[in-house]
């Protein structure tokens, strides 16, 4: 099983926000990655960390995710099931946030067998720390 940390972070919101991803594959190899955009939320940056280190997999593979993120892991979980169903209209009957994202990443999980886990986010986790760091990082460098 292929584990993966992924974390978004913005500095305002919506402001500049950078995502990161701690990968460790089946060889013991670890892949960092990470991005951004200049104007996004924090929420849209914890997808995209989700969508890019899924897309990283070609072939089809096993995936443990963990994200920090209660927004992405019920949103992907528990809600977007619904939210097709109610052609993308929340129980509100509100359009979905973020829907071009979700849209994504529903195609992406259908390529792979993915188990999702949250973890508490700046509660000491190494590698939910190093994802947010390199979120953080593209911050820094594109601020």
């Amino acid at each position: 099983m292929i584990k993966i940390y992924t974390d978004g972070a913005c500095s305002g919101n919506p402001g500049i926000g950078g995502w990161g991803a701690v990968i460790f594959s089946n060889s013991d190899d670890v892949v960092f990655l990470n991005g951004g955009e200049n104007i996004t939320t924090n929420n849209r940056m914890e997808l995209t960390a989700a969508i890019k280190s899924i897309s990283y997999f070609k072939n089809r593979s096993n995936l443990e995710i963990f994200t920090d993120s209660k927004y992405l892991k019920d949103g992907i979980e528990r809600w977007i099931l619904n939210w097709k169903k109610n052609g993308w209209k929340t129980s509100n009957k509100k359009p979905v946030k973020n829907k071009d994202l979700w849209v994504q990443l529903d195609k992406e999980i259908l390529k792979h067998n993915i188990k999702w886990n949250w973890v508490k986010g700046h509660a000491n986790n190494e590698f939910n720390e190093k994802a947010d760091s390199l979120a953080r990082k593209y911050i820094e460098e594109n601020s």
